[in-house]
């Protein structure tokens, strides 16, 4: 049968369908979409030829087609969502369901709210089926969708509200308190939605809206390079920022994530553990799947916990796994023998590096290889380890198709393997599309990103003579001292190794002979807390002597009970490094 995955412009003409080239006839007689990173690498670069149309949404032209395809049994039964919560409710829509659900909350943006295009919606809702209702309803009403995490802060969501210019907020109670105490100094927020079963004064319940909505609705018709999301930085190194993405900056640009290193066909279940409320939950909860046609996997705990993680892998049919190094980290602490992860073939992890021992260790215990990535929320992978690539625990792989990602020098020079740098993707003569339009009202923020031809990312790495990158450090977090450079990354490695260590951050200390020196600030397991503190930093300086260079060993060192972190998790080194410089 013929296979229409294709989007056409206004005028009816053909634009783009990379889909339906990637479509083949699995053994039950479906097309599904194929993953491709079984090919030889260098093969994949070449054939890589993205097509970007005029017009693109990624409701209509990828997820109305994947209904098409359920209606006419061209699709295998997998659901497009599959939630479940730790009391036993659970939820499985098709792609049917999914569309007719999304367009009933584009008609409450529409209709009861009065959002007109381009208006923005900030989201903050934990995993709950109405939060991916959102974000498909925002794309078919050409809103614009800001997603926040339920851990903001009252003066997180002003920050944001201001910032934004927001006109809806959509959240539930645990959040509205917040929200109403900065709501009258926020001007242009016009209509609060309650995810609720309750009432609130002032807000409009979604639930209730939703029973009475109408499903029918005509999506949007917009150009690829019109806004559809903001998300906001983690701020890892100052105030977060708003990084704008296009219609297809991320729904095509996802193509790379979902079909080379996730690895996902249509027949795949992969769960994504990444908060509501980041760019990664764009990427691997919504676009990369859906590109391909897989299941989405979501379980809402109240909590983060690892034996349920863990039991969880091993009572449903999932195929595919996102984590973040910190819950891997968890994870082999548990006794990994004792769970069976039978369906289990792909295992990805982002959003800091990865310690080569947990890699080892998982593997060790489940047979499964963790294949890093490397991205940041104002791109989508820029680095890889894909199927069928040699993995070289510590690297974040080979560049991803469609960008090309050099080591520069602060003259942008292109350097040669073995030599440190910073991490840039070619913008010159050919600007990526899968590449954040803008830091929104900042145009001074998006230029300084700009260094000759190529977007700088901030981070400081390596190639080696093989093409594998490796990652050092942000580039305000390298350590100089008497002239050597050093990455905090590979210290924190080191220092994770030891039994006694939970987790370390490094950072740069004054130091009157040297300049600065090594400190690392380490939280210790339970049993090491009442160890001599002295003798416990010399064992544990004389272990970073052996596993790595010996002149990086910290040589100071304090322990604490915890470190300061981004709501998204990330180690905040920049209020560590400036509170030993005031010192």
């Amino acid at each position: 049968a013929a296979l229409h995955f294709l989007l056409k412009a206004p005028s009816g003409l053909c634009l783009w369908a990379p889909l339906r080239r990637s479509l083949h006839l699995s053994s039950q007689g479906y097309p599904t979409c194929t993953s491709q990173s079984s090919k030889n690498y260098e093969a994949i670069r070449q054939q890589y030829r993205p097509e970007v149309p005029e017009y693109f949404n990624f409701a209509s032209d990828v997820l109305d087609r994947w209904t098409e395809m359920e209606k006419e049994g061209k699709r295998p039964k997998n659901p497009a969502l599959w939630w479940v919560n730790g009391d036993g409710e659970e939820v499985r829509w098709s792609f049917e369901e999914l569309g007719v659900l999304s367009r009933k909350v584009a008609n409450i943006l529409s209709d009861a709210c009065g959002l007109q295009r381009g208006d923005r919606v900030i989201l903050i809702l934990p995993r709950v089926p109405e939060w991916w209702l959102v974000n498909v309803a925002c794309m078919r009403t050409g809103t614009v969708l800001i997603p926040g995490t339920q851990q903001l802060t009252a003066k997180d969501i002003l920050h944001r509200l201001q910032k934004s210019r927001a006109k809806c907020i959509i959240t539930d109670d645990s959040v509205a308190p917040a929200v109403d105490s900065v709501g009258p100094e926020c001007q242009s927020l016009k209509f609060k939605l309650l995810v609720s079963e309750g009432h609130r004064e002032g807000w409009l319940n979604f639930e209730e809206l939703l029973k009475h909505a109408s499903s029918d609705h005509c999506c949007l018709t917009t150009k690829h390079q019109e806004p559809m999301a903001i998300y906001f930085t983690s701020g890892t190194t100052g105030a977060p920022k708003m990084t704008e993405h296009s219609h297809s900056s991320y729904g095509i640009g996802l193509t790379l994530n979902g079909r080379y290193w996730l690895d996902l066909t249509s027949s795949d279940i992969l769960w994504n553990m990444s908060d509501t409320g980041w760019a990664k939950s764009a990427w691997s909860s919504i676009f990369s799947p859906w590109i391909q046609g897989a299941c989405v996997f979501a379980h809402r705990m109240p909590s983060f916990s690892p034996s349920l993680v863990l039991e969880s892998l091993s009572r449903y049919p999932i195929t595919v796994f996102c984590s973040a190094p910190t819950a891997y980290r968890m994870f082999v602490q548990h006794k990994l023998s004792s769970y069976k992860f039978r369906s289990l073939r792909h295992c990805v992890s982002a959003g800091e590096p990865i310690n080569p021992e947990v890699m080892e260790e998982w593997k060790e215990h489940t047979g499964l290889d963790i294949y890093e990535g490397y991205g940041q929320t104002e791109t989508v992978l820029v680095c890889g380890n894909f199927k069928g690539m040699k993995i070289k625990p510590g690297s974040m792989g080979k560049p991803c198709p469609g960008y090309d990602v050099k080591i520069i020098d602060e003259n942008s020079n292109i350097l040669p393997p073995g030599k440190e740098g910073d991490i840039a993707i070619r913008v010159k003569p050919t600007r990526p599309f899968c590449l954040f339009t803008c830091y929104t009202d900042e145009p001074e923020k998006t230029e300084a990103t700009i260094r000759g031809n190529f977007y700088v990312t901030g981070d400081r790495g390596i190639m080696d003579e093989e093409g594998y990158f490796w990652f050092v450090g942000r580039a305000d977090d390298v350590i100089n001292s008497a002239g050597y450079r050093i990455g905090p990354f590979e210290v924190e490695s080191a220092l994770v190794e030891h039994p006694a260590v939970v987790e370390a951050a490094v950072v740069s200390s004054p130091d009157p002979v040297r300049g600065e020196v090594v400190k690392a600030f380490v939280v210790l397991t339970s049993e090491y807390v009442s160890h001599d503190p002295e003798k416990m930093m010399n064992e544990l300086q004389d272990h970073v002597k052996k596993v790595t260079a010996p002149y990086k060993y910290p040589r100071k060192m304090e322990f604490v009970q915890q470190l300061p972190k981004t709501v998204s998790g990330k180690i905040r080194r920049n209020e560590l490094r400036q509170k030993e410089w005031k010192k």
